[in-house]
């Protein structure tokens, strides 16, 4: 099979030629149709991701046809659409898994990260973190919904019931939960690059209620943010635009340094929380409210041998709504 591998961390992903992969007894093989480009892989790439085990076949956002079934796997079927998720093995004992909270368990592997991913023409999955997903959608507008909406959809839970939500970072995650906000009833407030004038109209499009820069104060004050940009400073700028009582959460897996800032911007019972990765619960919510309610995914499509196109577009912010490679 053709993949892009990463062979050196701050290098640039190579295509090869890999063996076709063989199923353990509980995995499942997928021919991938689709596969998401998110900031996690420039993380990975760019070596701000503690020890990747290279060399490393990225990508966690993977949409793709089982073609071939472990000896134990059962509720999947030869050529069922699956998408398969960042968070890819749990051990299933451990106290966090027992209480619900397998996306921090400390023997948890990452699609991607810890074993290899999407960026081929097929992948081994566990059996257990492969979600049915419709055959009818075209592929590309799925796999945003396998990290961007899951772990964004997350994030939006742990954020309560505000009815007024700043979102910072408008990209992958934060363009399809505004859709489902604003579904809810919410205002949605988006904070680009400052004078990002186009993925502010992008915003307004969508129904958000303003969009201005990160460096801007909403006309407001908000009840929460989500904070999907990985920029330290921006986490600051939110707790002083959410009201006495808002939340702030930090979506990303990885940021620059917090700055410190004065212990008023936090007072008045503000809460400031992070996001770690997702569980299965998540998926099937989230995967559950977007078939009831659909939303719709903007997309900017690349091939899979413009990997590193891809990964650069994602660095610079030169599209709408999320990066997705067709395999």
């Amino acid at each position: 099979m053709r993949a892009m591998v990463l062979e050196a961390v701050g290098q640039p992903l190579v295509l090869r030629e890999l063996p076709t992969p063989s199923v353990g007894p509980s995995q499942v093989r997928v021919r991938v149709e689709a596969c998401g480009v998110c900031r996690t892989d420039l993380h990975v790439r760019d070596g701000e991701l503690a020890h990747p085990a290279l060399p490393r076949v990225l990508g966690h956002q993977i949409v793709g046809r089982v073609d071939a079934l472990g000896a134990e796997v059962s509720g999947l079927a030869l050529g069922q659409r699956v998408g398969v998720p960042w968070l890819g093995f749990t051990c299933g004992r451990c106290a966090l898994c027992r209480s619900g909270r397998e996306n921090l368990c400390p023997h948890a592997r990452f699609t991607g990260y810890t074993q290899d991913g999407g960026f081929a023409e097929q992948a081994v999955a566990d059996a257990r973190f492969a979600f049915a997903l419709p055959e009818s959608a075209q592929a590309t507008a799925l796999a945003p919904l396998l990290c961007a909406g899951l772990i964004g959809y997350r994030a939006y839970r742990m954020a309560g019931d505000a009815a007024r939500l700043g979102l910072y970072g408008f990209g992958a995650a934060a363009h399809l939960l505004a859709q489902v906000a604003i579904q809810d009833g919410r205002q949605v407030f988006a904070f680009t690059r400052p004078g990002d004038a186009a993925t502010q109209r992008f915003a307004r499009a969508l129904g958000c209620t303003w969009a201005g820069g990160s460096d801007a104060r909403p006309p407001e004050p908000l009840d929460a943010a989500i904070v999907f940009a990985p920029v330290g400073a921006l986490v600051p700028a939110a707790l002083r635009a959410v009201g006495p009582g808002g939340a702030v959460v930090c979506a990303g897996i990885h940021m620059s340094d917090i700055p410190s800032f004065p212990y008023a911007a936090l007072w008045e019972e503000r809460v400031l929380r992070s996001v770690a990765n997702l569980t299965r619960d998540d998926g099937h919510a989230f995967l559950g409210r977007i078939h009831a309610r659909p939303i719709q995914t903007h997309v900017t499509v690349f091939e899979l041998a413009q990997a590193n196109q891809a990964l650069q577009a994602l660095r610079d912010g030169t599209f709408e709504g999320a990066v997705v490679l067709r395999v």
